[in-house]
């Protein structure tokens, strides 16, 4: 017999058992896959570069001809414009409207006195002008029918119908009363400037600030007594003290033996005990012409280029008296950078450099190192932040991070 022809479902792939023998290894895969991916995350987070701690300052250019130090002195910081405000009377305090701290106009009010007796008073000086007033507006009209009364016994004395003795009494009253208002006018006037007194007494409860200025000092409190003068006792001599900001500037003593390298308008170099990283420029106002013998110095003004928020009455300051030097002494371009910046590597002065977040050591040439700064000539440019604190374990093309101060 022959064989049986073969039919087209003989000729189908059973799909079924490929797809069963291929899915297990693909899942095997993937798991390989993300197992992978895990175990170089895991290998990048724990050999990252972690940025180092540093922190940094900018280059400063000097001009040519640097100032030379001929004095170093002390002193502090004054105002020139400071006042305690008081009051004109002597009254009690009913309300203080500033704090220490509050920033106060011309002319502002600062507090208020008790003014109860004192608007009593000009309500008594009003009633009496407005008295006098209404005796003279009584006195006019007698005056007016009096003149009216004498123009009628003139005439008929002129065609002699009455005697002499009617037209005098009639001269006479008419005088009198042109007497009694000229006294009233003049009565209103003074209780005009009585009342005028009493305004301005009211108007002295309320004190004022004499100029623009910051409170420094709340003196007294709601409830005390306030007097111009001192009484003893709990009477207060003022509501609180204004210092005018813009008037501050530095107040040093200086010794008569080296008075003669001070002259006024020369350059100073300023330095507030608070902040003594920062060197602020000043000038010499003036040289007060006395010298104080149990001491033996002379006082001297010394006023800011710039004033600054950071400035404070009585602060501790540093100054240094400048002169210009002679060119020739130093380069025609030199930097300044703090004294912490230069390190040695290798037997050489470098700094480091931050560019894109890298620190790079850069070879410099030191000129002078005075106090906290050090003078260059090569090595940096103007405007660059060079590291001024870091650890030791700081070296090139290390990732930095600047921290605040």
């Amino acid at each position: 017999m022959s064989a049986p022809r073969p039919s087209l479902e003989g000729l189908r792939i059973d799909r079924t058992k490929a797809s069963a023998t291929r899915g297990p290894s693909t899942k095997l895969v993937v798991i390989l896959v993300a197992l992978l991916a895990l175990a170089a995350a895991a290998w990048w987070w724990f050999h990252r570069e972690t940025p180092l701690p540093v922190r940094t300052a900018t280059v400063r250019e000097i001009a040519s001809g640097q100032p030379t130090t001929l004095l170093n002195a002390s002193g502090y910081v004054t105002a020139r414009r400071l006042a305690t405000v008081s009051s004109k009377i002597t009254g009690k305090i009913v309300e203080v409207l500033v704090e220490e701290g509050t920033r106060v106009d011309e002319g502002q009010i600062l507090a208020r006195l008790d003014d109860s007796n004192t608007r009593a008073s000009l309500a008594l000086a009003e009633a009496q002008v407005a008295a006098a007033r209404t005796a003279l507006a009584e006195t006019d009209a007698n005056l007016a029918l009096a003149e009216l009364e004498l123009r009628r016994q003139t005439e008929l004395s002129n065609r002699e119908i009455i005697s002499p003795a009617d037209l005098d009494r009639a001269d006479a009253n008419a005088r009198a009363l042109r007497g009694r208002r000229d006294r009233q006018l003049a009565e209103i006037a003074i209780a005009e400037r009585q009342l005028d007194v009493w305004r301005q007494q009211l108007e002295d409860t309320i004190i004022r600030a004499p100029f623009a200025g910051v409170v420094t000092y709340k003196n007294a409190q709601p409830g005390e007594m306030i007097s111009p003068m001192s009484s003893g006792g709990f009477t207060r001599t003022g509501v609180c003290t204004i210092v005018d900001m813009s008037s501050l500037e530095i107040e040093i003593d200086v010794n008569e033996s080296y008075i003669n390298r001070v002259e006024a308008q020369q350059p100073v170099v300023a330095t507030l005990d608070s902040y003594p990283d920062w060197k602020i420029p000043a000038r010499v106002i003036a040289i007060i012409p006395s010298a104080d013998r149990q001491k033996a110095t002379v006082r001297v003004r010394v006023g800011f280029d710039q004033l600054d928020p950071r400035i404070l009455p009585d602060m501790g300051v540093k100054v240094a008296f400048q002169a210009a030097p002679d060119n020739s002494a130093y380069p025609p371009r030199h930097y300044i950078v703090p004294r912490t910046a230069v390190r040695s590597r290798n037997g050489r002065d470098v700094v480091y450099v931050v560019r894109d977040r890298r620190a790079t050591s850069r070879a410099v040439t030191i000129i002078s190192k005075v106090g906290d700064e050090a003078t260059l000539s090569a090595g940096v440019s103007t405007g660059e932040r060079i590291i001024v604190e870091a650890p030791e374990s700081l070296t090139d093309n290390t990732l930095v991070a600047d921290q605040p101060r």
